[in-house]
């Protein structure tokens, strides 16, 4: 492919130059390749364009002179490599509708609601997210929660080639700011909520919020739950179409009443231009909120009624979301993958509402991400849960006794008996072993998540196994 058909602009005598590859790692460029330097977190691709040259790179996409005389210096680097690997893939997100939910907590959950309901109406869909990466019913392992531009776009050409006629994605704060997903259009933008998260990354409530911002200056339609106290700030200046949801308030386009909660679901009236009656199988105010921007969404993209109620009430539980583990005794055990403040108080509000015995919660937090968030979920679980066990998440290069010391701050001014033990999974064997008729258990952070991050290494841990160990020694020790 010729340079000027990847570069539209700027390009100038270098346009003519045959290009066989494009990248933004210099480990990775070959001969014949386009090297483009971004400027990322850590580092700054200028600085390894001299590598770049040495391994065969046709051309230097750049921000500001390299010294190069095969170099194309562009505004943006970020956004030039977007739409340059847009156009090596044949721009595929074209010929697909897109769908992208953003939002600190939540995204998972309505993407898999919206994929349920259009594969329901018939339509083959790919799905970009934090769990996995799907075509169709092909699962992909994913690393981060939107690919860069260059894997998503290969993505998107996938889905073309497969038959799918619609991707529904995460889109997370990070991707946003990148610029992972310039130049993209989607017909529906998804905002669920924002709560404290990520502020390793955006320092302030304000950053965090106009980077999730920026998806609804990229979409057709917006569905934003306004119950949400950033709600407004959001919605000001959208020039898109804008629908609303509520769970608690009847000027919203759509709004929920009669809600119903049980420890087995969620029931309630959602009333709008397309009322219905929807049960679910998963508790709790979020499945709520979750459940009317999948609707919601699914009736914009056209979608008959009666198709988006019987999907939605169909839908069984997602891995590692309010997750139930079967087990032989008394007590209920629920994996999910709360790792946020808001997220670890909805989890707990929705089985305090329906406990019969002790709500008991297992949780830690994240090395090398905010720390400003530990005492406040140290508060949140001391307040809501009748015990907590304080344990490690992912400690990544921190000492995980340092993570706990801060969690435990949150905790100083309650009188809700705790216990310590920082190994997870004698955590987990702890609490099995000694959980108590009608309890309910409640492990938070690791959800989805097979492994645990480590100072100097990546283990495996899946809750699941740890269960299933745990249950085993108790039934040796009744």
């Amino acid at each position: 492919m010729l340079l000027k058909e990847l570069l539209i602009a700027s390009s100038g005598e270098l346009g003519e130059i045959q290009i066989k590859g494009i990248t933004d790692d210099s480990r990775k460029v070959e001969e014949g390749y386009a090297y483009v330097c971004v400027v990322g977190t850590v580092s700054d691709g200028h600085n390894f364009a001299a590598s770049a040259i040495e391994k065969g790179a046709a051309v230097i996409i750049a921000q500001r002179d390299t010294g190069f005389s095969n170099q194309v210096i562009v505004e943006d680097t970020r956004a030039a490599y977007a739409l340059m690997s847009a156009a090596w893939f044949s721009y595929p997100a074209d010929k697909l509708r897109l769908i992208g939910v953003t939002g600190t907590n939540g995204k998972t959950s309505v993407t898999h609601m919206i994929k349920h309901i259009l594969e329901e109406n018939g339509e083959k869909v790919g799905l970009i997210g934090t769990i996995q990466n799907m075509i169709g019913d092909v699962v992909y392992s994913t690393e981060r929660t939107t690919p860069n531009c260059y894997e998503l776009n290969s993505l998107f050409a996938d889905m073309v080639k497969e038959g799918c006629t619609c991707a529904v994605m995460e889109v997370s704060s990070h991707a946003l700011d990148q610029k992972r997903v310039f130049g993209l259009t989607f017909e529906v933008g998804i905002f669920t909520n924002l709560t404290q998260d990520h502020l390793d990354y955006h320092i302030t409530m304000d950053n965090y919020l106009e980077a999730k911002k920026k998806l609804f200056s990229m979409c057709k339609t917006a569905v934003i739950n306004i119950d949400d106290m950033y709600a407004q700030r959001l919605i000001n200046g959208l020039e898109c179409k804008l629908i609303t949801v509520s769970a608690e308030k009847t000027n919203a386009s759509y709004y929920a009443q009669n809600i119903d909660y049980r420890a087995d679901g969620v029931s309630f009236d959602l009333n709008g231009e397309n009322d219905m009656e929807l049960s679910l199988s998963t508790g709790g105010k979020f499945t709520v909120y979750n459940a009317m921007s999948a609707v919601v969404s699914s009736l914009v993209l056209g979608i008959d009624k009666q198709t988006v109620k019987k999907a939605i009430c169909e839908q069984t539980g997602i891995k590692g979301r309010a997750e139930v583990f079967k087990n032989p005794f008394d007590f209920t055990v629920i994996i999910d993958y709360a790792h946020t403040p808001d997220g670890l108080e909805n989890i707990l509000k929705t089985f305090e509402e329906c406990k019969k015995g002790r709500l008991v919660v297992l949780f830690g937090c994240g090395g090398d991400r905010d720390k400003t968030k530990r005492p406040i979920m140290g508060r949140i679980a001391s307040e809501k849960a009748d015990f907590v066990i304080v344990t490690s998440d992912n400690p990544r290069s921190e000492n995980p006794s340092a993570i706990i010391c801060d969690i435990l701050e949150g905790m100083k001014n309650t009188d809700t008996p705790y216990k310590v033990i920082e190994n997870r999974i004698e955590a987990i064997e702890y609490a099995i072993i000694n959980a108590q008729s009608d309890d309910i258990i409640v492990l938070a952070g690791k959800g989805h998540e097979t492994y645990q991050i480590l100072a100097n290494e990546t283990i495996h841990l899946d809750e699941r196994e740890v269960l299933s160990v745990a249950m085993e020694k108790r039934k040796e020790l009744k």
